[in-house]
């Protein structure tokens, strides 16, 4: 089954994070963006793990669609 996940905005979520394990929500569906809520559960697709270990300010992916998960890389600029 090929999904694609939907887009809940088209730009990066810039934030500053403290060390610590967050889940990146890769279904869109989240009401907490860029964070999982578990709206998942009736999709196919899971969370993306991931642990900061500096605190600082990152880009978190908002179109769902970058190739680095949940790293921006610009993607959103061609959707």
């Amino acid at each position: 089954m090929n999904q694609t996940p939907e887009i809940p905005q088209k730009s990066a979520y810039r934030m500053e994070l403290e060390p610590g394990i967050y889940r990146w929500c890769a279904c869109g569906k989240s009401q907490n963006q860029p964070f999982c809520d578990d709206s998942h559960k009736e999709t196919g697709f899971t969370p993306i793990e991931f642990e900061i270990t500096e605190q600082k300010m990152y880009a978190l992916c908002g179109c769902k669609h970058s190739q680095k998960q949940w790293i921006c890389d610009g993607t959103h600029k061609t959707l």
